[in-house]
């Protein structure tokens, strides 16, 4: 049966036939991301060349025409997932990495891989610093999509701080820059911040320019042990009131703790395997400053825990973190399917919410794990449940509910890194007024008055746990 958008997807495939496909095994493949709910689109494009990406969308909005952009597809929140069918972009394939080693920038394709662009930049003896936990697979066109951030935040900051110019290309196919590829710019509106964390919904990037900086060259990983998690989190108030800032700072709960055991076959702290952990890093260029960072680091441990393990070296430290490694995929013990909630409180906030979280596994018996960037109050709430018990799904969802409630009133955001996507849209209005939300969609159809990119996102509720996920596993889900 013919779609509405069949005769624009004919034009496609006539104008563009090297890089359109249409499939069923192509279709199906970017039919879905890492949420893994499947939308059949009608064309998969995967251009080599920016422009004629334009002329892609000049199409696309003549005919009002769905289009997604994605890269790899690793986004959880389903902002990939072509929801309203239409045509999908894969930009993959603009990868080029340009490191300027003089301005300290780099100049990047939206498809170019956060590792690559790291290893290049070390290269060169500098640093990007944003790092999430798929910087092996995900692009920085995703990553700027949604803001991303990781592990490294607490000392260095999130994508958007480290984006200094964005080109690409408005729902009509108009090319437009925003921003430029220098340390100062206060010219007019800043709509490159606009489109940074607009999950592909403003306009498609193609290209960046980013802030390097120098380089650290001194490492130090700690991994430590607390009785109980208020403990823990009362301790690492006290270290970010002081005068050192962490590189990182990851909580990991007793339950997330239990389940990286069981997988590791080991205790992590044989004295007392029920501790709940904290994983430290500090770093540096200079080696005298990070021994006097190390030494105050030890006397704030003194008076904290007697559970302490220092890496003497870069192995020791790589088996220090197999604790945070393994808890995502050790949580599958608890249940056949997760709902996995990137929250981010004030810092003073982050007790409160995880008592909120422990009370809730009393209220529910529902297995609840917490970890994540204690250091800047993001942490993953991990809501395990078995699909096929439908009883136990509905308390899952009750605790979700009740979680994004809880974050709200703790003046936190109910996603820190990963978007809102399709996922989180069934709270957006927990998070915003009916003032902020009326002026965010008109910004919305001054950009895309068609509505061809990306949507029904992030604004339309959508309720994931209605529909049933595909199941393919995908090369992240090994890690």
């Amino acid at each position: 049966m013919a779609s509405a958008f069949s005769q624009f997807t004919q034009e496609l495939k006539s104008r563009f036939p090297e890089i359109v496909s249409t499939d069923a095994e192509t279709l199906f493949r970017y039919s879905f991301d890492s949420l893994k709910i499947s939308f059949l689109p009608e064309a998969v494009i995967v251009p080599e060349q920016h422009e004629v990406i334009g002329k892609v969308l000049e199409l696309a909005n003549e005919g009002k025409v769905p289009v997604t952009t994605r890269g790899v597809g690793s986004t959880l929140t389903g902002g990939a997932t072509p929801n309203k069918g239409g045509w999908v972009l894969d930009l993959h394939k603009l990868n080029t990495i340009k490191i300027d080693p003089v301005h300290r920038t780099a100049e990047v394709g939206c498809g170019a891989v956060i590792k690559d662009i790291q290893d290049a930049a070390v290269a060169q003896k500098l640093f990007y610093p944003p790092d999430p936990s798929s910087y092996k697979w995900c692009t920085i066109g995703g990553n700027i999509a949604c803001n991303a951030g990781g592990l490294r935040c607490v000392k260095y900051g999130v994508t958007r701080d480290y984006v200094l110019g964005l080109k690409g290309y408005l729902a009509n196919g108009s090319y437009v820059e925003w921003g430029k590829p220098v340390r100062k710019f206060a010219t007019a509106y800043n709509i490159r911040d606009l489109w940074i964390g607009s999950e592909g919904t403003l306009g498609v990037i193609t290209s960046a320019t980013l802030r390097l900086i120098p380089a650290p060259t001194h490492r130090q990983t700690v991994l430590l042990g607390f009785a109980d998690e208020n403990k823990a989190l009362q301790a690492i108030l006290e270290l970010m009131q002081s005068s050192i800032t962490p590189s990182i700072m990851e909580f990991i709960d007793k339950l997330s703790v239990k389940g990286a055991q069981e997988t590791a076959g080991h205790a992590f702290f044989p004295n007392q395997p029920d501790a709940c952990v904290v994983l430290l890093e500090i770093d540096g260029s200079n080696e005298s400053q990070l021994r006097k960072e190390k030494e105050a680091v030890k006397k704030w441990i003194s008076r904290h825990t007697d559970l302490a393990t220092f890496a003497s070296n870069d192995e020791e430290a790589e088996k220090l973190w197999d604790v945070r490694r393994m808890g995502s995929k050790a949580m599958f013990k608890l249940g056949n399917s997760k709902l996995n909630e990137d929250v981010v409180v004030p810092l003073k906030e982050m007790p409160q919410l995880i008592s909120a979280v422990q009370a809730l596994r009393i209220e529910t018996s529902v297995p609840i794990a917490v970890f994540g960037h204690a250091g800047d109050g993001n942490l993953h709430v991990n809501i395990m449940y078995n699909r096929e018990d439908d009883e136990m799904a509905l308390r899952a969802r009750k605790c979700l509910q009740s979680l994004m409630e809880t974050v709200v009133s703790l003046n936190g955001a109910i996603s820190g890194e990963h978007g809102v996507g399709l996922a989180k849209s069934h709270f957006i209005d927990l998070q915003f007024n009916e003032a902020q939300l009326d002026l965010m969609k008109k910004l919305k159809r001054v950009f895309d008055p068609n509505n061809i990119l990306n949507p029904g996102k992030p604004f339309e509720l959508f309720s994931p746990w209605e529909y049933s996920k595909v199941d393919v596993l995908l090369p992240w889900d090994k890690k």
